[in-house]
């Protein structure tokens, strides 16, 4: 809960603010004992370990918001902006080799689909197995020219493309195929489009392990389109879940893991009461925004007590967030979504 939630807006202004040039981000390696000052956290007792990826100075750290078991965070040396393309999956496989017990993963290198840091190339990983990483190959498919290479769709709410091998070349040489193709990629049926107006919308978040002795690499397809309907987004959470979840969709919850808001906490306890005490929700207005949900949610329950209004709640959201995932996939678990998955497939 150290993290604040980042309203578009927030994040917008904050650039007008003058930083000065040091430490010019959070990643940056010059954050090690930095005292802070008003607009930039103190990290006095940071510190980073460097390491070699893809023969150029990174740095290695442990994350100040630790999500998740030895969630880290590895980063470019030089400030350096965000950017998937060959090289990304060649650092993700060479950290892998250095660390074959943890995954590591990067944001998409575009605004809505990305993390919320976009100018500084970093990674993050961890020992940590997450639910999409559990998840099973649904449907095989067989690749021209990387026919050794096992591929398919997986079984998640997002558009994921599992390939595996015990030759990470061979997985790197795939996913810049995959990559180069989803850029320039339109399939107007889907609502999916390359660029509109010279702005690209295609990218990916991808994903390495190693399990076993065979290397894996999740590539997820993301598109940052915007609509009058959906001005954040087409392919972000929609509205009707923006009092649960309004942030990006970054690589953590790509897997599976919700990163909510620290204000849920005290907004729950506030609902937990106003239910039981069968009190007016949308009169309050640091709850108001949660009423037509819990409208929704409540015939399901026959029975609501002290004891069990937690649990409730606490499923609730997690079923908001299974929502909130399949709003970004930008192909849908249905029949149809599935042949314009299969019909991008054909083209590689």
């Amino acid at each position: 809960m150290s993290k604040p939630e980042k309203d578009p807006k927030a994040i917008a202004a904050a650039r007008n603010v003058k930083s000065g040039s040091y430490p010019k981000c959070l990643l940056c390696p010059e954050n090690e004992g930095y005292a802070g000052r008003v607009n930039h956290p103190a990290r006095q007792n940071h510190r980073i370990i460097p390491i070699t990826i893809n023969d150029t100075p990174w740095g290695f750290q442990y994350s100040p918001y630790v999500y998740y078991n030895e969630h880290c965070i590895v980063f470019n040396c030089q400030h350096t902006p965000m950017k998937i393309e060959r090289n990304a999956f060649i650092k993700l496989f060479d950290f892998v080799k250095l660390f074959p017990h943890y995954f590591l993963g990067s944001n998409a290198d575009l605004p809505i689909v990305g993390g919320s840091i976009l100018s500084h190339d970093h990674f993050q990983g961890g020992h940590y197995t997450f639910a999409m990483a559990k998840a099973p190959i649904e449907q095989h498919v067989v690749l021209p020219g990387f026919e050794d290479v096992e591929a398919g769709i997986v079984k998640w709410p997002l558009s994921v493309l599992r390939i595996r091998h015990k030759d990470s070349n061979r997985l790197v040489d795939l996913a810049t195929h995959v990559l180069e193709v989803w850029r320039g990629y339109t399939d107007e049926e889907a609502f999916i489009y390359a660029e509109t107006n010279g702005e690209p919308h295609n990218t990916i978040t991808p994903i390495a392990r190693k399990v076993g002795d065979t290397y894996e690499l999740d590539l997820t397809l993301r598109n940052n389109i915007t609509t009058e309907e959906h001005p954040l987004g087409v392919y972000h959470p929609h509205a009707e879940y923006h009092h649960i979840k309004k942030e990006n969709i970054g690589l953590i919850e790509v897997m599976g893991l919700a990163v909510l808001p620290a204000r849920l906490k005290g907004e729950m306890e506030l609902l937990e009461e106003y239910i039981l005490e069968g009190k007016d929700i949308s009169s309050n207005e640091q709850i108001e925004k949660h009423a037509e949900w819990v409208k929704k949610f409540l015939p399901k329950y026959p029975e609501i007590t002290k004891e069990n209004i937690h649990g409730i709640l606490q499923k609730e959201i997690g079923i908001v967030f299974t929502h909130v995932l399949e709003d970004a996939g930008v192909y849908k678990c249905t029949s149809e979504g599935r042949e314009a998955f299969m019909r991008f497939l054909e083209t590689l």
